[in-house]
């Protein structure tokens, strides 16, 4: 058990920030997800995933009941789920997924992203490799022991426990486990009676790039423009 960093997510995730571009990238995260597995949450984990990270930002039940029905619909948008990668300036690796419609469109939105912001959009495989598909979930740290609930959730695919803030400052618990345990460890954390704050999959990096502040600055920038981008759901780094 150790103290999880989160690289720099202060000053890179300034898009969270935004509540309607939030609810709109889980409405589109939900879509995908009945689409798939069905509308009943007890039978799609990927629905409880999105159910929860719909209340954690506060997003309201009719918004979420409206994108089930939108997902049911003849007439919905089908969209499909495309990672970007490719280099920001000072050689940050960056891995930018997105969800669209229309992936002629998205391509060249974020091709135009990464020359402006003075970075290359590379061909599949060349960034991901310096990093590690996880399932991470957030919890309060109220009324846990930590040492104890890492023992127990190591045989459900725990990886990584520590602790972290919020963007806001407040303590937080993280949890990590690789891609393939994320159903096995969200059940042993529905089985516990506990609620996540959050649960995502995430790319971690496996090495990162030192940077300047300056150099941050620029890496910053270019995250931004990306975030801002209707099509593009988060971007990950490997910024140190």
């Amino acid at each position: 058990m150790g103290r999880i960093f989160e690289v720099r997510k202060a000053t890179m995730f300034a898009r969270w920030d935004r509540m309607a571009k939030q609810f709109t990238r889980i409405g589109k995260e939900i879509v995908i997800a009945v689409k798939a597995g069905g509308p009943d949450p007890a039978t799609n984990p990927a629905l409880r995933r999105c159910f929860q990270n719909a209340r954690s930002v506060g997003m309201p039940k009719d918004r979420v009941e409206a994108a089930i029905k939108r997902a049911q619909g003849k007439d919905t948008s089908n969209y499909e789920e495309i990672l970007y990668e490719g280099y920001a300036p000072h050689g940050v690796a960056l891995l930018v997924e997105t969800a669209t419609d229309n992936h002629v469109r998205t391509v060249a939105n974020v091709k135009s992203h990464f020359n402006k912001g003075n970075g290359a959009l590379g061909n599949s495989g060349s960034v991901s490799f310096q990093f590690k598909k996880m399932g991470v979930f957030k919890l309060k740290p109220e009324g846990l022991n930590i040492d104890d609930l890492e023992l127990e959730l190591i045989d459900f695919g725990l990886e990584e426990l520590g602790e972290s803030n919020d963007d806001n400052g407040n303590p937080i618990i993280v949890l990590r486990c690789a891609f393939v345990d994320f159903g096995s460890l969200q059940k042993a954390l529905e089985d516990k009676g506990l609620n996540p704050i959050s649960a995502e999959l995430e790319w971690i990096p496996t090495t990162t790039v030192p940077v300047t502040d300056e150099q941050a600055e620029d890496v910053s920038k270019l995250i931004e423009r990306l975030e801002q981008d209707e099509d593009v759901n988060k971007v990950f780094h490997n910024m140190g």
